[in-house]
């Protein structure tokens, strides 16, 4: 073992692996929990986050809090930057341009208004950015992307964290009632799946609704979801340009390394590219698998981490004006995207 891996170790094993005990507890969990529930599924992510704040007198030691920092910080990039291989570009042209236009307002005009609600109703407009992101682009991921990117505040890791379960909760609601307002609406199966994948905030929702309703309308939903999943580091990029070139109001705020960025756009290009070249598929599609496990996990020890960093009295302390800015944001984004949808007809 090399001095640079043993100095790493020492320093961030202990949080690194309270993290990852936390995951895998949340893992096994998952399955646990829906028996209890009578079959109503709550997310590992999810469970991780609560498992984790419960746990926070634990992570506050001091031998913890930089293994804990790392994962938050730096394995989080990484999972998302590798959420690039399930995106495959031809599928997202395919859409046509009027439902490429509509995704991309939505998502701009929802990001820019939960921010100035937040603001209105007297929070952080750092808030505001990972509402609206979770809105905007893709749920628990966003917000924790979003994170990176918004300045330290005094409630920040709490309003994260608040985030990332008021996202799966109302993403589980909104799963349940968008299928009926769409044939109450009379849209055609592309339509609909054009405004479940547009509107819905993680893509578990976005599958459950979509296909509940015909393989059209989940295959629709789901190429939707994930353009709004690729939109994801171009998004990030540009609240944390907004936070940085606002900096005197705001304090200070840092745009994610480029590398970031760069690898979720190659792995992008490289799932296109490995598409159309069936002959590497078996070589190529076993690699993928497990780079998305390494994904998952890494998204996992990150929420689980968030949660580790974050105590119940401040999660206590978040209000209704927190509850109404994301609230509003989900009402936005499903009223321009079905006004949109209208149009486009």
């Amino acid at each position: 073992m090399t001095g640079s891996a043993s100095t790493f170790i020492s320093k961030n094993g202990a949080g690194i692996l309270l993290s990852a005990a936390v995951a895998v507890a949340a893992v096994f969990a998952e399955p646990l929990m829906k028996q209890l529930t009578g079959g109503f599924s709550i997310p590992a992510m999810v469970i991780a986050l609560f498992f984790g704040i419960a746990l926070n007198g634990l992570a506050s030691e001091p031998r913890f809090q930089p293994g804990i920092t790392w994962c938050v910080k730096k394995l989080l990039r990484i999972a998302i930057g590798l959420l690039g291989l399930r995106i495959a570009l031809g599928d997202i042209l395919g859409l046509g341009i009027g439902a490429i236009v509509l995704v991309v307002a939505s998502m701009a005009l929802t990001i820019a208004a939960s921010i100035w609600l937040a603001r209105q109703f007297g929070l952080e407009a750092g808030y505001g950015a990972l509402a609206g992101a979770a809105n905007a682009v893709c749920g628990a991921s966003a917000t924790l992307a979003t994170n990176t990117v918004v300045p330290n505040y005094k409630t920040k890791d709490a309003d994260t964290a608040f985030t990332v379960v008021m996202a799966n909760a109302i993403s589980t609601l909104v799963m349940l009632a968008y299928p009926p307002l769409c044939l109450w609406l009379g849209l055609s199966s592309r339509e609909t799946g054009i405004m479940l994948g547009a509107t819905i905030h993680d893509m578990a929702q976005v599958v459950g609704a979509g296909y509940a309703l015909s393989e059209d309308v989940g295959n629709t939903a789901v190429v939707v979801k994930l353009f709004r999943v690729f939109l994801l580091l171009p998004v990030v990029l540009a609240i944390g340009w907004w936070f940085t070139r606002s900096g005197a109001k705001t304090g200070e705020a840092k745009v994610p390394a480029p590398v970031f960025a760069v690898v979720f756009l190659a792995l992008a290009l490289l799932n296109t590219a490995a598409v159309a070249m069936p002959s590497i598929q078996p070589l190529y599609l076993p690699v993928k698998t497990l780079l998305n496990e390494v994904s998952r996990w890494g998204l996992l020890l990150s929420i689980a981490a968030l949660g580790l960093g974050t105590s119940v009295s401040a999660i206590l302390a978040v209000g209704w004006r927190h509850v109404a800015v994301f609230l509003l944001a989900t009402i936005l984004i499903l009223a321009i995207v079905t006004v949109g949808i209208m149009l486009l007809r």
